[in-house]
């Protein structure tokens, strides 16, 4: 099924499969995966090198874990030390099916519920073996000394996120992604010391080199002299999170962006669903023109806070001079089963409703109220600052509001991406040799990730998943010989050194950040919460003008031996850029809506999203097409044999 609009833009190609699952019920597949597997001997580990781009939890994991098991390996991040990754900034918590609490949790309740919060877009396979692996990832973290919540009798804490009934999230405070991200760097600092991990910060990857077929080795630059360097492995591994920045404005680090397995995209890595973006819906709202990002409140908080708006548009009391019977608590009215936890595509899509009926409050409409007053008086003030103080000290920072008295502001913004590098269940691409994991790869979360599995995802990915299959690729080796002087390489590298000095000459009138937030603007407008053929098909348009523009009339001053972070954000949006128009063709070439998904054309008399399984349970991977060609589409069949297909409900 595709629409006239559709065929302009993009070609079709064979179709897709991942071979490596065993064909064995799902239950057992990772245990049969891991049987099947090659091993590479200890003495033999010694001689394989393993390239891991990338900090995060999922790339510190797979390099304390890889590194420990007696590889030698590089590892890349852009920051100045790898405990500046974004993994750092994730507040809320980590699912696993513990069942600590024995209120029904299991592993095959954990899988339902992750295929159904990604609005069943998700591969069945890859997400058993992600509720599987959750249980152990928590005992790996407490062996590492992280400090989970934990109640009264010592026993490990849990608290409920958005999409489930049960209480499975493990927490630290709000501050759970900056644990788990120390006792990953404490893992990987002692291997560093061993000398089984060499560290390089404050290297930025600029393009992938690919000998005789297989990935072997990155281009990067020194961001402090700006020396152009190859480095060369037996494998390259892709730890690089997410695309969000996309949109200029979101809650990502600043320093994030796509280039890593952009440029991997570029030499034949298909992107899977990259369309696939989640509004979070528990932010503080924009507040003007001169912000460069966007900040969190953790979803952790909608356990205890409530949701509303007033009953009626052009309300502008302030909120404790609202009386109950005038409140509107939305969440709580239309979904009743799941109230103020349903998902985050669910919970942005319905703030927005509610604002565009002119009911938003704050400046220009654009917020909602989340509210403590209840769970103070029923808890009491000192408990609600036990689990969430952290929170709101910084709440109350950054707005100048103390949220104990008056309730939070928040609005949804771009938080995560679910699209990335297509991978197979071994996580690798389709390019040999090239394994990409955590969030830069698709493989986990359909269209939607329910709050609390982006930190399982990367913990799962590095320390249990990525050292098992890249053991399989490895044991095949050694393959052929190759240094910083092979054909490849030098091609590459002096490819790379080029496209620098080609932003360097242009010497043009605007900045760098002004085509990032036009880009942005465009790309929220016509690809963000709601999507439309009509809009869709302007974007690429505005986008294409823009990108032109760009390579005739951006400015980036300085020299490239230096460190110039101009320069670092020319390259980063030039990749935006390329990156925006596929999201749009694959938005548009999408005639659904699901998860974070949601073409206006497409939703139920009730506003909801409307899956078409009919023509579209598939996996959008799309091959690059050369400059100035077109992409090519190619389908991997999502077929579900554990879990029925259906419409999702939360009411």
């Amino acid at each position: 099924m595709s629409s006239v609009s559709d065929t302009q833009f993009f070609t079709v190609g064979e179709p897709l499969a991942d071979t490596k699952a065993p064909a064995v019920p799902v239950n057992l597949m990772w245990d049969e995966r891991r049987f099947q597997a090659k091993l590479v001997n200890p003495t033999n580990r010694r001689k394989r090198s393993v390239i891991i781009v990338g900090t995060g939890l999922a790339g510190g994991a797979a390099a304390a874990t890889l590194g420990e098991a007696g590889y030698h390996v590089k590892n890349f991040c852009y920051q100045d030390s790898p405990r500046r990754a974004h993994s750092i900034a994730a507040q809320g918590g980590i699912n696993a099916a513990k069942n600590y609490r024995n209120d029904g949790d299991s592993v095959h309740r954990l899988f339902y519920d992750t295929v159904k919060g990604g609005d069943y877009r998700s591969r069945e396979s890859n997400v058993y073996r992600l509720s599987q692996v959750s249980v152990e990832i928590i005992d790996q973290c407490v062996a590492q000394g992280v400090p989970f919540a934990r109640e009264y009798g010592g026993l490990l804490d849990n608290r409920s996120f958005g999409g489930v009934q049960v209480s499975r999230t493990f927490y630290a405070r709000g501050q759970t992604g900056q644990q788990l991200l120390l006792g990953a760097y404490q893992a990987l600092e002692r291997q560093i010391g061993a000398g089984s991990v060499e560290m390089y910060t404050r290297h930025e990857m600029l393009d992938l080199i690919i000998v005789e077929g297989r990935a072997r080795g990155i281009v990067v630059r020194d961001m402090v002299s700006g020396e152009i360097e190859t480095h060369m492995a037996d494998v390259v591994v892709l730890g690089t999170g997410g695309y969000g920045n996309v949109f200029f404005l979101s809650t990502n680090a600043m320093g994030c962006n796509v280039t890593a397995t952009w440029r991997a995209h570029r030499k034949g890595a298909y992107f899977g669903n990259p369309c696939y973006t989640q509004i979070h819906p528990t932010c503080i709202p924009v507040s003007g023109e001169y912000q460069s990002k966007l900040t969190l409140m953790s979803e952790s908080l909608r356990n205890d806070g409530r949701i509303w708006v007033p009953m009626e548009a052009g309300d502008n009391r302030d909120a404790r001079e609202i009386p109950e019977a005038e409140r509107d608590y939305y969440l709580e009215r239309r979904y009743p089963a799941f109230g103020n936890l349903v998902p985050r595509d669910v919970a942005s899509r319905a703030a927005k409703q509610v604002c565009d009926e002119g009911r938003g409050v704050g400046p220009g409409g654009r917020g909602v109220y989340l509210d403590f007053a209840e769970a103070i008086t029923r808890l009491g003030r000192k408990a609600v600052e036990a689990k969430y103080g952290n929170l709101f000290e910084m709440y109350a920072q950054i707005t100048g509001e103390d949220p104990y008295v008056t309730p939070m502001r928040i609005y949804p913004a771009v938080h995560y991406t679910m699209g990335g590098l297509w991978v197979d269940y071994d996580l690798e691409s389709t390019i040999p040799g090239l394994f990409v994991i955590g969030e830069a790869n698709f493989s986990d979360h359909g269209a939607n990730r329910l709050g609390a599995s982006a930190l399982m995802q990367g913990l799962s990915d590095g320390y249990f998943v990525l050292p098992s299959t890249i053991a399989n690729y490895l044991a095949d080796a050694p393959f052929e010989a190759a240094d910083a002087t092979h054909p490849a390489a030098v091609e590459v590298t002096d490819a790379v050194r080029e496209r620098v000095q080609r932003l360097l000459a242009i010497n043009g009138t605007r900045t760098v950040d002004s085509f990032h937030k036009e880009l942005g603007h465009i790309m929220w407008e016509y690809c963000g919460m709601e999507r439309t053929a009509e809009g869709l098909t302007k974007a690429i348009g505005l986008i294409r003008a823009l990108r032109e523009e760009f390579w005739t009339n951006v400015r980036v001053t300085g020299t490239n031996e230096e460190l110039n972070q101009t320069l670092e954000r020319a390259g980063r949006v030039a990749d935006f850029f390329e990156l925006g128009e596929l999201m749009c063709i694959d938005a548009l070439h999408r005639e659904e809506s699901c998860g974070g998904h949601f073409r206006a054309e497409h939703q139920t008399p009730d506003g909801e999203a409307l899956r078409d399984d009919e023509n579209f349970a598939y996996v959008a991977a799309w091959e690059f097409g050369g400059d100035g060609g077109s992409p090519v589409l190619h389908k991997e069949d999502l077929i579900y044999e554990a879990i029925e297909m259906k419409q999702r409900s939360y009411k």
